[in-house]
């Protein structure tokens, strides 16, 4: 079987509280997003948001509805974002044929039937990571590079967290129903995204590591801000963060992670800033 399909339920804060460290892997982990050859989707029932990784290797890898979906394909009611973690590939849409270097994007508007994964090179195999959203509405597939994307500069090396924000899939750069992505890149010598801490409970998130050296870990940090938990990760696994939960994370080393949103608005400010002295 080429796609790999898992579902994972809503949990409710009070019920966090009180998960153990296999609880909570078990619940917001997604241990395996790529692998050669394979599909991997999960589904929350966080907004209904999927994510999930393509490794084309020996051949092209065809994104179809799964049974679970109820639908003819898989963008009959979704909308799609993709970037490239890997190595150069393609990805056809109906027909038409978009080349996705490393860490770049394409947007796969709502009513897209056709999607297939192609690598150039199968000894250099695209990593594919892949966000879903229902959507309501079609949009234009667009293909996005860094040099389209609107880049934000946030953070200093007196507290660790120097980053480069590449706001890929949102609203300022592409018009979309819901799904927003963009990709952070933390400087040498920095480790912590997303402090301070927020949260915002109009939304969800979904973050996924990568670039993460041989060795090195990463330390997500999840839950209520006055509740705190964490999640060790490595490299190129993802994180389900409800919109109840902060979602920071600090690295053995620095490296490259992608978020992505869902839910009823579409402004990136708006959220909850929780300062660092104030979490527990």
């Amino acid at each position: 079987m080429t796609i790999q399909f898992e579902e994972r339920f809503a949990s409710h804060p009070s019920d966090v509280k009180h998960y153990g460290t296999t609880q909570l892997r078990d619940h917001f982990l997604i241990e395996k997003v790529m692998e050669a050859d394979q599909i991997h989707l999960v589904y929350s029932h966080y907004d209904r948001y999927i994510a999930g990784g393509a490794v084309p290797v020996s051949g092209p890898l065809e994104l179809t509805a799964v049974d679970a979906l109820k639908a003819p394909y898989f963008c009959h009611r979704r909308e799609l974002g993709i970037i490239n973690v890997g190595g150069r590939g393609s990805v056809i849409v109906d027909d038409k044929i978009y080349t996705l270097d490393f860490k770049e994007a394409l947007y796969v508007g709502k009513g897209s039937q056709k999607i297939i994964f192609s690598s150039e090179n199968s000894a250099q195999p695209a990593h594919f990571y892949l966000n879903s959203t229902p959507a309501h509405k079609e949009f234009p597939t667009r293909h996005i590079t860094l040099k389209d994307a609107n880049v934000l500069q946030m953070g200093s090396p007196l507290t660790s967290n120097e980053r480069q924000i590449n706001q890929l899939l949102i609203s300022k750069v592409i018009e979309t129903c819901q799904l927003q992505m963009g990709m952070t890149e933390l400087r040498p010598g920095s480790v912590w995204n997303t402090m301070p801490a927020h949260t915002h409970s109009r939304r969800m998130e979904v973050y996924f590591y990568f670039n993460v050296p041989d060795g090195q870990a990463i330390c997500h940090f999840m839950g209520e801000p006055q509740e705190t938990r964490h999640i060790w990760m490595t490299n190129e696994q993802a994180v389900i963060s409800p919109n109840w939960s902060i979602h920071s994370a600090a690295g053995t080393a620095n490296y490259i992670f992608i978020w992505g949103m869902a839910g009823e608005n579409l402004d990136y400010a708006d959220m909850d800033v929780v300062q660092p002295n104030q979490l527990k």
